[in-house]
């Protein structure tokens, strides 16, 4: 099972009125409510971790692991989408990678607050749990990402 996650607008909710708190890696705090959410997804599927957002080439791999741990979050696995060298949009790169590297009967979940993702073919819009960027990942979501992993919907573009 994979989580296909975004950082701001999940994690870190995104409030223009309000200057992020940043953590001592330098990274942006997340919400303690998305912490919740997330942890509860993982463990309740044991779900690994594929980072969309734009700030995966940030860090190496091992550094995004420390990041989830220092948060509080428990992570089995952990890739990341390929450098988007041809600066593709959020639903195009998760198309690129539905068609070039999504096993056949995984199941996915992608979480996200980018509304071009609504663009998405049916069957792998099916998989997408949208979250207010204000808000970020809440508990009913998360039981909404923990269905579609549990039902295991596989989608065919």
């Amino acid at each position: 099972m994979l989580i296909l996650l975004d950082i701001d607008g999940v994690m870190v909710p995104a409030n223009s009125w309000k200057k992020p708190e940043f953590d001592d890696d330098g990274f942006p705090m997340f919400s303690v409510k998305s912490v919740r959410a997330l942890q509860k997804i993982i463990s309740e599927t044991k779900a690994s971790v594929l980072l969309t957002t734009s700030h995966k080439e940030k860090y190496s791999l091992h550094k995004w692991r420390d990041i989830f741990r220092s948060r509080g979050i428990s992570i089995s696995g952990i890739t990341r989408l390929t450098k988007n060298d041809l600066s593709l949009n959020r639903k195009d790169e998760i198309l690129n990678w539905y068609q070039s590297k999504h096993k056949p009967n995984e199941h996915f979940v992608i979480i996200d607050d980018d509304k071009l993702l609504n663009g998405l073919p049916n069957g792998i819009k099916e998989n997408l749990v949208l979250t207010s960027s204000s808000v970020g990942l809440t508990d009913e979501l998360a039981d909404n990402a923990i269905s579609i992993l549990k039902q295991g919907k596989f989608a065919y573009a």
